[in-house]
């Protein structure tokens, strides 16, 4: 069964990458999708669990899964709106919400194309950290990964921007220590 999935991986990952490029086109450039997903990522319990997804990519990429790695990126992106809408939500994250919204769907120059591409470029490192199996290497660009988003934040979104640290810094905590010992039981098994 594992040489079926291994012939069939990248199959697998090439129609999780289309679905997921389908999900990105939707959500610009269909404005009642968009709005219906936006209520929903102001659930802060999607903000706790996105980074979360980074255990399961790190498990792949370490697996050198590609369907792994893109079912896990195709989930990511689709959990903020896993949630039901809050009944109450902060003005902080409201403020935050409605910055990264304008972000979004405001003009794209080519600073923010380059300062977006940090997502990518910064995903594809720590893919190939674990896919290379370097546990040091991939916990340095997680930390990277953490650090860049809540700079970015506050520096887009102002105070507002701070709604993101304890997600941000609470997933990272998680990811490193579930990974750390991961990858030390994987080896212990060699």
């Amino acid at each position: 069964m594992e040489n079926k999935f291994n012939r069939n991986d990248k199959i697998i990952a090439l129609l999780f990458a289309l679905v997921t490029i389908i999900f990105i086109v939707l959500a610009f450039t269909n404005k009642i999708f968009f709005n219906w997903a936006y209520e929903r990522h102001q659930n802060q319990l999607s903000w706790y669990i996105r980074p979360l997804f980074l255990i399961p990519f790190c498990f792949f990429a370490y697996k050198r899964s590609w369907a792994g790695i893109s079912g896990t990126i195709f989930l990511m992106l689709t959990s903020m709106f896993w949630f039901p809408k809050p009944i109450a939500v902060s003005d902080q994250v409201k403020d935050f919400l409605k910055m990264e919204m304008d972000y979004l769907l405001g003009d794209w120059g080519l600073l923010k194309a380059l300062i977006t591409l940090i997502v990518p470029i910064s995903l594809t490192s720590l893919a190939v950290a674990f896919w290379n199996r370097n546990l040091y290497f991939g916990i340095s660009v997680m930390v990277f990964i953490a650090v860049a988003k809540m700079a970015w934040s506050v520096a887009f979104g102002g105070e507002a921007g701070k709604s993101i640290f304890a997600p941000a810094m609470v997933g990272l905590i998680i990811c490193i220590v579930l990974i750390y010992f991961g990858f030390r039981k994987i080896d212990k098994k060699k």
